[in-house]
């Protein structure tokens, strides 16, 4: 079947999911001289095989498509939990078993790391998450210009879903958040416009502490607290006595991020305490901290187990944010240095290895590429690396001059398994052999993965 030029609705099969974990196909459409094109099509919240009904959504030349019917249905699909499921961008998988989730994400991890030369049957299978909802510790709701507070449609960023509830999210965080929203919808008080730059409430940063049930709420607006805002603290105070802290940032920037001009504290402290792998830890409405730390310390344990570190041995955490695996590496070698590029994470790293009674360990504040040299010529050559870099990975730089700095082994922790393989093929041609990769599941319902991966020198 072509589709003439004007034509938008059409019927396909999906052939597989993509690297955001959603459905695409192909179709054959005339442009406007007449020609006929192949065109790549995504059409969310579809799964392999299925045959569906959709139309393509502008601007155009994004490709992407809507859901408008199923015709055959994938023998696993289910009905999703979460009402808002089709609308929201946060997770997408809520239609398959996740049984099968998990098998999609060992499969997506062995195919990239096959594509790049290295054995997919090192590849173990997925280790899934202790529980499938209300895992995370953290979320960030953004206002709409009517004032309500929710999460962005997928692949639409301007639009706002106002909330009803998150199961993905802890309870405590739900309800906080309820409150906010219930708060600003009483006082009719405007959400940002992205568009115009207009409007006052932005964003709502809520995090929870799994072990000491500690909350910290972080409100972002374009202007200063308003007098009104007396009546939310008190709501708080009666309602949510974990909330051990209330900050109201001023943000004026024209950009949509979660970024301060100016903080108040309303109540309480600027931060909470939470604790990973035994290890306590302070942290601030902008500290980076795993999402979902049950099976973050899973993370932690994993590379323990491979990296075997040993007490007389020199250690490099790279990208090391506050110390996360820095803090428990540390009571198993002789010295540990980690390097990381934003500074408050640096300082609250060195905060926490104190907090904790840990005096072997130094941080640097410095880029990953640049301040590696300069810290292994100080620090000296290390007998175990690790790093754990963003979604974009370390880089081809980053990798080679882990190459040329020859440690006996590397242990590498990605939420990224197509720049995780990237990566390690940059590594391999310094005499690194990949010895066993072990993805885990932080983000049930969605496509994300992380893994925990070991790479050893080869003697020759």
């Amino acid at each position: 079947m072509t589709l003439k030029y004007n034509e938008n609705t059409f019927e396909v099969t999906i052939d597989k999911l993509n690297d955001r974990g959603v459905g695409m196909t192909s179709i054959r459409r005339e442009n406007k001289r007449g020609k006929v094109k192949k065109e790549k099509i995504t059409i969310p919240y579809t799964l392999p095989g299925e045959e569906v009904k959709a139309t393509l959504l502008p601007p155009y030349k994004k490709k992407i498509a809507r859901l408008d019917e199923i015709k055959e249905t994938h023998p696993d699909r289910i009905d999703p939990a979460c009402p808002h499921f089709g609308r929201c961008g946060g997770c997408t998988w809520q239609h398959w078993p996740y049984e099968s989730q998990l098998n999609q994400k060992t499969s997506m991890v062995k195919n990239y790391i096959e594509e790049k030369g290295f054995n997919p049957d090192l590849v173990k299978d997925t280790i899934p998450a202790e529980s499938e909802w209300n895992y995370r510790n953290k979320m960030e709701f953004t206002f709409a210009p009517d004032g309500s507070l929710g999460l962005h449609e997928l692949f639409n960023y301007r639009q706002i879903i106002p909330l009803e509830t998150c199961l993905i999210a802890s309870q405590p965080i739900v309800d906080v958040t309820l409150e906010i929203a219930n708060w600003v919808k009483r006082h009719r008080i405007s959400g940002y416009d992205k568009e115009k730059h207009e409007g006052m409430m932005r964003h709502a940063l809520v995090r929870h502490s799994r072990s000491t049930d500690e909350m910290l709420v972080a409100i972002f607006a374009t202007e200063s607290a308003p007098e009104k805002v007396k009546e939310l603290i008190a709501s708080f105070e009666e309602k949510f006595p974990n909330v051990k802290g209330l900050l109201w940032i001023k943000n004026t920037n024209l950009a949509d991020s979660v970024q301060a001009d100016e903080e108040e504290l309303l109540l309480g402290r600027d931060y909470i305490f939470d604790t990973l792998a035994g290890f306590r830890y302070r942290l601030w409405w902008d500290t980076f901290f795993q999402t979902n730390p049950v099976q973050a310390e899973k993370l932690v344990e994993l590379a323990i187990e491979m990296a075997k570190p040993k007490a007389d041995e020199k250690m490099i955490d790279l990208f090391c944010g506050v110390g996360t695996f820095s803090l428990p590496f540390a009571k198993h070698v002789k010295e540990l240095a980690g390097i990381e590029i934003v500074d408050t994470s640096i300082q609250s790293a060195r905060r926490n290895a104190k907090d904790n009674d840990i005096d072997n360990t130094l941080f640097y504040t410095s880029d990953a590429r640049r301040g590696l040299a300069k810290v292994v010529e100080s620090f000296g050559i290390p007998n175990l690396f690790l790093l754990d870099p963003p979604r974009s990975g370390a880089g081809g730089k980053v990798m080679r001059r882990i190459g040329r700095a020859q440690p006996d082994r590397v242990v590498y922790v990605s939420c990224n398994p197509k720049s995780f393989a990237e990566d390690i093929k940059e590594l391999a041609q310094f005499g690194y052999r990949l010895e066993q990769v072990q993805p885990v599941d932080l983000f049930p319902q969605t496509y994300h993965v992380e893994l925990v991966a070991l790479m050893s020198r080869v003697e020759e």
